[in-house]
C-alpha cells in the first residue's frame, strides 16, 4: 500500500470528526496543536464508535428477522428467498462493521501523522471549518443533485463525504476529478457496499450543474 499524502489524510481525519466535533468549529482556529488534534481524534473516535455500534444493530436485526421468517416460513420458498435475502443484508452489514473497525486500528499511525504533520492538521481543520460556515449552500448542491431523495435521509458518513467534496470543488479549489476521486476512495472504506457508486454519481450530477448554471 502506497503512503497517503497528507491531504489524504486530512480528509479522513475532518471526514471522521466533522459530525462528532467537541467543540464548535469556530473555535478550531483558537486552539493549540496539540488541543486541535485532540478535539479532531475525539470527534472521529465518537463518529467510528457511532457508526460500527450501528451497523452492527442493523445486522443484528436483519439476522433476528431472516431466522424468524425460516422458523416460520414451513420451507415456502417465497419465504426462503426472503430469509436469504435478510441474511445477505446482515452479513453486508457485518462486513461493512469489520471494514470499519479495521480502520480503526490504524488510528494510532492517524494521530502521529496530525501531530507531526503541520499540512493535515491545517487542512482538516479548514475542511471542517469551511463545511460548517458554507453548509446551507453545499446541502443545496448535493440537493440538486440527488435523484428522488433528501440530504436529511442520507446515511451521516455519506452526507459528510459528499460535503467535504463538494466543499472542496465549491470552496477550495479542488479539482473536481480529484475531490470525486478522493470522495469515492473514502466512501470504500467507510460507507457500504454500493456507497462509493452513490457517492460517485451524485458528485458527478454536481460537476455537471456547474458546467450548466
Amino acid at each position: 500500500m502506497q503512503p497517503r499524502k497528507p491531504q489524504q489524510i486530512a480528509r479522513e481525519l475532518a471526514l471522521l470528526s466533522l459530525s462528532q466535533l467537541p467543540v464548535n468549529p469556530k473555535k478550531l482556529d483558537k486552539l493549540e496543536d496539540d488541543q486541535l488534534v485532540s478535539k479532531l481524534v475525539l470527534g472521529a473516535v465518537r463518529t467510528l464508535t457511532t457508526e460500527v455500534q450501528d451497523t452492527l444493530d442493523n445486522a443484528a436485526g436483519e439476522l433476528q428477522r431472516s431466522n424468524d421468517r425460516l422458523l416460520s416460513s414451513q420451507t415456502r420458498a417465497s419465504d426462503l428467498n426472503s430469509a436469504r435475502t435478510m441474511l445477505q443484508e446482515a452479513i453486508a452489514c457485518t462486513q461493512t462493521a469489520i471494514n470499519q473497525l479495521g480502520t480503526a486500528v490504524e488510528f494510532p499511525v492517524l494521530i502521529q501523522l496530525a501531530n507531526q504533520d503541520k499540512g493535515v492538521r491545517n487542512y482538516a481543520k479548514e475542511l471542517v471549518i469551511t463545511v460548517h460556515e458554507n453548509r446551507h449552500i453545499i446541502d443545496e448542491l448535493i440537493s440538486a443533485a440527488l435523484v428522488d431523495w433528501q440530504v436529511t435521509r442520507l446515511a451521516q458518513i455519506d452526507r459528510d463525504i459528499l460535503q467535504i467534496a463538494v466543499a472542496e470543488m465549491k470552496f477550495l479549489g479542488v479539482p473536481d476529478s480529484i475531490a470525486i476521486n478522493e470522495a469515492v476512495e473514502l466512501a470504500k472504506r467507510y460507507s457500504g457496499d454500493d456507497g462509493h457508486r452513490f457517492i460517485n454519481g451524485v458528485l458527478r450530477r454536481v460537476t455537471e450543474q456547474k458546467k450548466t448554471a
